[in-house]
Protein backbone atom coordinates (compact mmCIF):
# COMPACT_ATOMS: atom_id res chain seq x y z
CA UNK A 1 0.00 0.00 0.00
CA UNK A 2 1.29 3.45 -0.92
CA UNK A 3 0.62 5.84 1.98
CA UNK A 4 2.15 8.97 0.47
CA UNK A 5 0.39 9.31 -2.88
CA UNK A 6 -0.12 13.03 -2.38
CA UNK A 7 3.65 13.68 -2.27
CA UNK A 8 6.14 13.88 -5.13
CA UNK A 9 8.53 10.97 -5.61
CA UNK A 10 12.21 11.50 -6.43
CA UNK A 11 15.17 9.39 -7.47
CA UNK A 12 17.91 8.68 -4.94
CA UNK A 13 21.45 7.97 -6.08
CA UNK A 14 24.94 7.55 -4.66
CA UNK A 15 28.11 9.13 -6.04
CA UNK A 16 31.52 7.78 -5.09
CA UNK A 17 34.58 9.99 -4.78
CA UNK A 18 37.33 7.38 -5.04
CA UNK A 19 40.81 8.48 -3.98
CA UNK A 20 44.05 6.60 -4.52
CA UNK A 21 47.72 7.48 -4.18
CA UNK A 22 49.85 7.06 -7.30
CA UNK A 23 53.45 8.20 -7.79
CA UNK A 24 53.24 10.38 -4.71
CA UNK A 25 50.12 12.26 -5.82
CA UNK A 26 46.52 12.04 -4.67
CA UNK A 27 44.49 10.73 -7.62
CA UNK A 28 40.77 10.53 -8.22
CA UNK A 29 39.00 7.86 -10.27
CA UNK A 30 36.74 9.40 -12.92
CA UNK A 31 34.69 8.03 -15.80
CA UNK A 32 33.69 9.25 -19.23
CA UNK A 33 29.90 9.07 -19.33
CA UNK A 34 28.47 6.71 -21.96
CA UNK A 35 24.88 7.96 -21.81
CA UNK A 36 22.82 11.10 -21.73
CA UNK A 37 22.65 13.43 -20.02
CA UNK A 38 26.29 14.46 -20.21
CA UNK A 39 27.46 11.81 -22.69
CA UNK A 40 31.28 11.93 -23.09
CA UNK A 41 31.61 14.28 -20.10
CA UNK A 42 33.80 13.49 -17.11
CA UNK A 43 32.00 12.53 -13.91
CA UNK A 44 32.19 10.53 -10.72
CA UNK A 45 31.03 6.94 -10.71
CA UNK A 46 27.51 6.66 -9.31
CA UNK A 47 24.24 4.83 -9.53
CA UNK A 48 20.64 4.77 -8.39
CA UNK A 49 19.68 3.10 -5.13
CA UNK A 50 17.63 -0.03 -5.79
CA UNK A 51 14.46 -0.90 -3.89
CA UNK A 52 16.20 -3.65 -1.90
CA UNK A 53 19.37 -1.69 -1.07
CA UNK A 54 20.50 0.54 1.73
CA UNK A 55 22.55 3.60 0.83
CA UNK A 56 25.74 1.91 2.02
CA UNK A 57 25.00 -1.23 0.01
CA UNK A 58 24.41 0.83 -3.12
CA UNK A 59 27.73 2.63 -2.67
CA UNK A 60 29.56 -0.68 -2.11
CA UNK A 61 27.97 -2.10 -5.28
CA UNK A 62 29.04 0.89 -7.34
CA UNK A 63 32.58 0.67 -5.99
CA UNK A 64 32.80 -3.07 -6.71
CA UNK A 65 31.46 -2.67 -10.23
CA UNK A 66 34.18 -0.13 -10.96
CA UNK A 67 37.21 -1.50 -9.12
CA UNK A 68 36.45 -5.13 -8.23
CA UNK A 69 37.18 -4.33 -4.58
CA UNK A 70 35.20 -5.13 -1.45
CA UNK A 71 35.77 -4.14 2.17
CA UNK A 72 37.14 -0.75 1.15
CA UNK A 73 37.00 2.18 3.56
CA UNK A 74 33.99 4.34 2.67
CA UNK A 75 32.11 7.05 4.49
CA UNK A 76 29.26 9.42 3.70
CA UNK A 77 30.41 13.00 3.19
CA UNK A 78 27.21 14.81 2.29
CA UNK A 79 23.86 14.93 0.53
CA UNK A 80 23.26 16.98 -2.60
CA UNK A 81 19.72 17.88 -3.57
CA UNK A 82 19.55 21.10 -5.54
CA UNK A 83 16.43 21.04 -7.70
CA UNK A 84 18.31 21.44 -10.99
CA UNK A 85 21.46 19.43 -10.18
CA UNK A 86 20.57 16.72 -12.73
CA UNK A 87 19.05 17.78 -16.07
CA UNK A 88 17.53 14.32 -16.53
CA UNK A 89 15.23 14.24 -13.48
CA UNK A 90 14.93 15.29 -9.86
CA UNK A 91 17.73 13.27 -8.27
CA UNK A 92 18.97 13.48 -4.70
CA UNK A 93 22.48 12.12 -4.33
CA UNK A 94 24.32 10.88 -1.25
CA UNK A 95 28.07 11.23 -1.70
CA UNK A 96 30.65 8.78 -0.40
CA UNK A 97 34.39 9.10 -0.01
CA UNK A 98 36.32 5.88 -0.70
CA UNK A 99 40.03 5.30 -0.07
CA UNK A 100 41.94 2.46 -1.67
CA UNK A 101 45.41 1.17 -2.30
CA UNK A 102 46.14 1.85 -5.97
CA UNK A 103 47.72 -1.58 -6.51
CA UNK A 104 44.72 -3.52 -5.19
CA UNK A 105 42.23 -2.56 -7.89
CA UNK A 106 41.15 -4.73 -10.79
CA UNK A 107 42.87 -2.75 -13.54
CA UNK A 108 41.00 -4.50 -16.34
CA UNK A 109 37.65 -3.75 -14.74
CA UNK A 110 38.62 -0.09 -14.41
CA UNK A 111 39.62 0.02 -18.08
CA UNK A 112 36.40 -1.73 -19.18
CA UNK A 113 34.39 0.96 -17.40
CA UNK A 114 36.33 3.65 -19.29
CA UNK A 115 37.55 4.95 -15.94
CA UNK A 116 40.79 6.86 -15.46
CA UNK A 117 42.98 7.77 -12.51
CA UNK A 118 43.75 11.48 -12.71
CA UNK A 119 45.90 13.53 -10.31
CA UNK A 120 43.60 15.73 -8.27
CA UNK A 121 45.57 18.81 -9.32
CA UNK A 122 44.80 17.98 -12.98
CA UNK A 123 41.12 17.18 -12.50
CA UNK A 124 39.11 18.09 -15.63
CA UNK A 125 35.77 19.87 -15.68
CA UNK A 126 33.11 17.57 -14.24
CA UNK A 127 29.43 17.21 -15.12
CA UNK A 128 26.50 17.77 -12.74
CA UNK A 129 27.52 19.23 -9.36
CA UNK A 130 30.40 16.78 -9.08
CA UNK A 131 33.04 19.51 -8.52
CA UNK A 132 31.22 20.45 -5.32
CA UNK A 133 31.00 16.79 -4.30
CA UNK A 134 34.74 16.31 -4.82
CA UNK A 135 35.48 19.46 -2.83
CA UNK A 136 33.31 18.19 0.03
CA UNK A 137 35.04 14.79 0.01
CA UNK A 138 38.50 16.38 0.03
CA UNK A 139 37.47 18.66 2.88
CA UNK A 140 36.27 15.62 4.82
CA UNK A 141 39.50 13.73 4.14
CA UNK A 142 41.67 16.62 5.31
CA UNK A 143 39.57 17.13 8.43
CA UNK A 144 39.72 13.46 9.41
CA UNK A 145 43.31 12.62 8.48
CA UNK A 146 44.67 13.56 11.92
CA UNK A 147 41.83 11.91 13.83
CA UNK A 148 41.39 8.57 12.05
CA UNK A 149 44.02 6.20 10.59
CA UNK A 150 42.78 6.90 7.07
CA UNK A 151 46.22 7.28 5.51
CA UNK A 152 46.93 3.57 5.93
CA UNK A 153 44.27 2.79 3.31
CA UNK A 154 46.72 4.13 0.72
CA UNK A 155 49.74 2.14 1.91
CA UNK A 156 50.93 -1.46 1.67
CA UNK A 157 51.05 -3.53 4.86
CA UNK A 158 54.70 -2.54 5.44
CA UNK A 159 55.91 0.99 4.75
CA UNK A 160 58.65 3.47 5.61
CA UNK A 161 58.16 6.69 7.56
CA UNK A 162 59.04 8.61 4.40
CA UNK A 163 56.24 6.86 2.53
CA UNK A 164 53.84 7.65 5.34
CA UNK A 165 54.84 11.31 5.34
CA UNK A 166 54.35 11.45 1.57
CA UNK A 167 50.76 10.31 1.99
CA UNK A 168 50.04 13.02 4.54
CA UNK A 169 51.61 15.63 2.27
CA UNK A 170 49.60 14.44 -0.74
CA UNK A 171 46.34 14.66 1.20
CA UNK A 172 47.04 17.99 2.88
CA UNK A 173 48.62 19.55 -0.19
CA UNK A 174 51.62 20.89 1.72
CA UNK A 175 55.14 19.94 2.77
CA UNK A 176 55.66 18.82 6.38
CA UNK A 177 58.73 19.20 8.53
CA UNK A 178 60.35 15.77 8.71
CA UNK A 179 61.46 15.93 12.35
CA UNK A 180 58.18 17.29 13.69
CA UNK A 181 56.17 14.82 11.63
CA UNK A 182 58.08 11.79 12.89
CA UNK A 183 57.92 12.97 16.49
CA UNK A 184 54.15 13.43 16.28
CA UNK A 185 53.59 10.10 14.55
CA UNK A 186 55.67 8.10 17.03
CA UNK A 187 53.97 9.80 19.99
CA UNK A 188 50.63 8.61 18.65
CA UNK A 189 51.65 4.96 19.16
CA UNK A 190 49.89 3.91 15.96
CA UNK A 191 52.96 2.30 14.44
CA UNK A 192 54.82 -0.90 15.14
CA UNK A 193 58.47 -1.16 14.08
CA UNK A 194 59.37 -4.34 12.20
CA UNK A 195 62.66 -6.13 11.62
CA UNK A 196 62.49 -5.54 7.87
CA UNK A 197 64.48 -2.99 5.92
CA UNK A 198 63.58 -1.33 2.61
CA UNK A 199 66.76 -0.85 0.56
CA UNK A 200 65.11 0.40 -2.61
CA UNK A 201 66.03 4.00 -1.84
CA UNK A 202 69.57 3.62 -0.47
CA UNK A 203 72.22 1.06 0.50
CA UNK A 204 71.62 1.75 4.15
CA UNK A 205 67.91 1.28 3.75
CA UNK A 206 64.96 2.42 5.83
CA UNK A 207 63.10 0.60 8.58
CA UNK A 208 59.68 -0.73 7.65
CA UNK A 209 56.71 -0.14 9.95
CA UNK A 210 53.17 -1.44 10.10
CA UNK A 211 49.94 -0.26 11.66
CA UNK A 212 49.67 -1.45 15.25
CA UNK A 213 46.79 -3.86 15.69
CA UNK A 214 45.15 -3.63 19.09
CA UNK A 215 44.29 -6.93 20.71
Amino acid sequence: MHYYKEHARHYVSVDCVIFGLHEGKLNILLIKRRMMPGKDKWSLMGGFVEDDESLDDAAKRVLFQLTGLENVYMDQVGTFGEVDRDPGARVISVAYCALLNFDDQDHQRVTDNDAHWIPLEDMPELFFDHPQIVAKALEYLRQQVNHKPLVFQFLPELFTLSQLQSVYEAILGEKLDKRNFRKRIMEGELLEKTEFIDKSGSKRGATLYKLRIEN
